[in-house]
């Protein structure tokens, strides 16, 4: 099944668009809980954990690591989410993170990994919930790029990966991410990865 994230946009405005456009589910914040033309596919708690919600990982800062674990540690069935600039954008760094968080999964956004220089195939064992993304090192979103989305659709299989999978393209300049039509960047990926499941 593939799902979409289409941030900033207001979530119901964001659903009629996707469901227009062909998807099959839609993301949103974890507090959402009005109707949409959708169903929902994965919920993003943010700053703050919560069980059966994926939340970003914190900015790298001094002692938030130890502050993130602690609140790791206390937030069994939460998803991490590792992006540049986070105190886990690295490979090395989210399994060091895995291996502090007994029982820890993780939303793997293949952008994110692209975009830090690595390949999102390493991370995938750990998957709950997958957002698809093209990007390259420093480029946080594209057209063309570095991941090798049939690579990664064979490793899911291998490891028996049964989730959602979500096309995400957002356009967040206040973050370095900005993208002037990111539903036609979702679209263009949505029709290529379709092709290959």
């Amino acid at each position: 099944m593939v799902d979409v994230v289409f941030a900033p946009m207001p979530v119901p405005d964001a659903a009629r668009l996707a469901s227009e456009l062909g998807f099959e589910h839609i993301d949103v914040d974890a507090g959402w809980d009005g109707e949409l033309a959708l169903p929902v596919g994965d919920r993003m708690a943010h700053p703050s954990p919560r069980p059966g919600c994926s939340v970003p990982a914190p900015p790298a800062a001094q002692g938030m690591w130890d502050r993130a674990v602690a609140a790791y540690r206390r937030t069994p069935g939460m998803r991490l989410e590792p992006w540049p600039g986070s105190i886990v954008d690295s490979v090395e760094k989210v399994k060091a993170m895995l291996e502090a968080v007994p029982g820890l999964r993780l939303l793997v956004d293949t952008g994110h990994v692209a975009n830090w220089g690595e390949d999102p195939v390493e991370l995938l064992p750990w998957a709950d919930h997958v957002q698809l993304r093209q990007a390259r090192r420093g480029v946080a979103q594209a057209l063309e790029g570095d991941v090798d989305f049939r690579r990664v659709f064979e490793r899911l299989e291998q490891v028996g990966y049964r989730g959602r999978l979500s096309v995400e393209y957002f356009d967040l300049p206040d973050m370095g991410w900005p993208l002037d039509d990111p539903p036609a960047f979702a679209v263009a990926l949505f029709e290529e990865v379709r092709a290959l499941l």
